[in-house]
């Protein structure tokens, strides 16, 4: 039987998710005598192979020591996203004005409402995700805490399940980094930061990664005076410098305040707050704050699974797999941030169906064949697929890049949502596509393009071709094909142009 586990705020929407992700007296199955697939670990990697095995005809069981959706639903992508819009909601109605809609001063954002609105959609989602949907799917769902005791069995709850193949799919955690003083004072990461109830008036991001920059422009939003510290020399420094320069000037403008090169040197508890001394530009300084949010480092959830009994490698990176997939026990594959360096839900989703093919299926699949986009959610948001001109060159192909700005897009104008541009690299003397950057309110939908074109092997000259209705912000994916098609018009080709046209005009 499943212990009982409360989530805090203990109210009735929190009490729904965890009737659904991790029942209250769940007593486990009797194990069948050997499973086709054991899956250990119920977030989207797991629920996805587990949902997708069992579709098939598999025998599956199912494990997960703690709640099921796995960070995407209880601590990552859905409250994080459903925080966002409200705080959208809010920067709309502060600049409403140019809109021509007059609001009365002294308007009041209702952060505790706004948190409310966060659980209660949260456990509406978690249906999606629960024990009984899955039991009800022909999965054979266990609650507790897995283990193997060999290289075909696993053990939850003193049943041993033997396994024809097994997947992990446990994902990774919040990794709080060497800081001095910084286990003796209270701190949010992504996994405590949404059972807040009220808004802190000060507060300090550490990291400027996508979740950094993402909660940081949230909060600032609502009214909290949040500073952001980075050891690199910009925010997201992975992505395009020049679209992580408009993606911080867009929070600047939300009155987030940025400190980078930092290097953070102790953390101490005072009585009027918390204390971060830090050195930066060669001057220390300090900076005392309500809460300090965790934004940086990620650690695989491998503790506890007995994997040298599996015969499974590991070290601090996660499992290790090879492009199927599969780890050093033939019988045994991993999924997801337990074994990627791409820690998004839609990539776990995609290892996932990966694995289901590769156990089930003669044909395998290789996950570096896979096209991965991500999205950083701030406003505007900063959209990324394929290779960065400067990865792209790194691997010896010369490159041509084209560039389109939002402010040129009639329907980003008429939005009032001109900050922002279209990037595509492409490889030169070809429509190649190697990879993209979309700056635009809506990035995250409009990058799918590109990565449909480059999944299917169609080249900058297929968008050109395509039509988009117009007035949409996406049209500056069309903009970049006709900024490449012009390219094309070579000297003699145009000498040839420009002759029929006078000829015409006689």
């Amino acid at each position: 039987m499943s212990d009982p586990l409360t989530i805090s705020p203990d109210d009735a929407y929190n009490r729904e998710l965890i009737a659904n992700v991790h029942p209250p007296g769940w007593v486990n199955p009797e194990p069948a005598d050997r499973y086709n697939l054991v899956v250990v670990g119920a977030g989207t990697a797991g629920l996805v192979t587990a949902a997708g095995a069992a579709g098939l005809g598999a025998r599956v069981a199912l494990v997960e020591k703690h709640l099921m959706g796995g960070d995407c639903l209880n601590v990552g992508c859905v409250p994080s996203k459903a925080l966002i819009r409200a705080a959208r909601a809010c920067a709309q109605v502060r600049d409403a004005a140019q809109f021509g809609v007059r609001v009365p001063d002294g308007v009041h954002y209702d952060f505790t409402a706004a948190m409310e609105r966060v659980r209660k959609l949260r456990a509406r989602i978690s249906h999606n995700d629960s024990a009984h949907r899955f039991t009800k799917l022909g999965v054979d769902v266990f609650i507790g805490a897995g283990r193997f005791t060999g290289p075909d069995a696993v053990e939850v709850g003193g049943k041993t399940l033997r396994f024809a193949k097994a997947v992990i799919c446990t994902g990774a955690r919040a990794s709080p980094p060497p800081i001095t003083g910084l286990d003796r004072v209270p701190y949010l990461t992504n996994e405590t930061v949404f059972s807040l109830t009220e808004l802190p008036r000060r507060m300090a991001v550490i990291g400027a990664g996508a979740i950094g920059c993402e909660l940081a422009q949230a909060f600032a939003r609502f009214g909290t005076q949040v500073t952001v510290y980075e050891q690199a020399g910009t925010i997201l420094p992975i992505e395009d410098v020049e679209a992580a320069e408009q993606v911080r000037e867009a929070m600047a403008r939300d009155g987030v305040r940025f400190v980078l090169k930092a290097d953070i040197l102790q953390v101490l508890k005072h009585s009027d707050g918390l204390v971060i001394y830090h050195r930066a530009s060669g001057a220390v300084e300090n900076l005392v704050v309500d809460q300090i949010l965790l934004a940086v480092g990620r650690a695989p959830n491998v503790e506890g699974l007995a994997l040298e009994a599996a015969g499974v490698l590991y070290d601090r990176s996660g499992v290790l797999v090879n492009d199927e997939l599969q780890t050093a026990n033939p019988l045994v594959y991993a999924a997801g941030d337990v074994c990627s360096r791409f820690k998004f839900t839609h990539a776990a989703d995609a290892m996932a169906r990966l694995v289901i093919n590769n156990v089930l299926s003669p044909v395998k699949q290789k996950v570096s064949d896979l096209v991965i986009p991500w999205c950083t959610f701030t406003d505007p948001e900063l959209a990324r697929v394929g290779l960065s001109e400067e990865e792209a060159r790194a691997k010896g192909l010369k490159v041509e890049t084209f560039t389109w700005r939002l402010d040129e897009v009639d329907r980003a104008i008429l939005d009032g949502e001109e900050i922002g541009f279209g990037r595509v690299h492409v490889r030169k003397g070809t429509d190649k596509i190697l990879g993209a950057t979309i700056v635009a309110a809506r990035a995250g939908d409009i990058i799918s393009e590109i990565t449909l074109a480059m999944t299917n092997g169609l080249g900058l000259s297929a968008v050109h071709k395509t039509i988009h209705p117009y007035p949409t912000q996406a049209e500056v994916v069309k903009r970049l094909g006709d900024a490449y098609n012009r390219t094309r018009l070579t000297p003699l080709l145009k000498t040839v142009m420009e002759k029929w046209l006078s000829s015409r005009r006689r």
